[in-house]
């Protein structure tokens, strides 16, 4: 699944060495919506860095999958089908049970899951997208209960939210596309 800008992306031939710099991974050059986010590199390089952080600093707290599952669930609630494709494809990849979280994209955000861990992720990722009041005492207390130290709500928290924001972004500034050798 691709995305396609409604706002033109800058040109790759237009960077310059700051909008390099804020991608952080120069491969991100090929990307549209890298590109776009592109014509404020400050903003992108915080973005950037605040999403590597979540997701890829892992020494404690939830799991990469864990993370993922959330992000997916954030976009499969908000209706981001690029995100919820790429985030159910990294939670598999890193570990995840691919079959529940097929269930998750077919059927909905009250997917069963299949482990009581994995349907607490999909509860809290719910109620944070949803609104950060419906993340109350009791679901921490859940959590809790069901082994989740502070770390790892702390890094529920930082998935989801960011992702519910993420969506949010991307939606506005442009749709899914499905490739031309996949279009019917």
């Amino acid at each position: 699944l691709g995305w396609k800008p409604w706002v033109e992306a800058l040109a790759k031939e237009d960077f310059t060495a700051a909008h390099t710099d804020a991608l952080i991974k120069p491969e991100r050059i090929d990307s549209e919506y890298f590109r776009l986010l592109a014509r404020d590199p400050a903003a992108l390089k915080a973005r950037t860095l605040t999403d590597l952080d979540i997701f890829y600093n892992t020494e404690g707290g939830l799991s990469r999958a864990d993370r993922e599952l959330a992000a997916t669930v954030a976009s499969r609630y908000n209706g981001c089908e690029y995100c919820a494709s790429v985030h159910q494809a990294r939670c598999v990849q890193e570990g995840g049970d691919r079959d529940s979280v097929d269930r998750l994209l077919d059927t909905g955000i009250d997917a069963d899951l299949g482990s009581k861990e994995w349907d607490l992720i999909r509860r809290a990722a719910v109620a944070l997208t949803e609104t950060p009041f419906a993340f109350d005492a009791q679901l921490c207390t859940d959590l809790r209960n069901a082994g989740f130290d502070d770390q790892s709500i702390l890094d529920l928290i930082y998935a989801s939210s960011f992702f519910n924001w993420a969506n949010r972004l991307m939606l506005t500034l442009g749709q899914p596309d499905v490739p031309k050798r996949f279009r019917q």
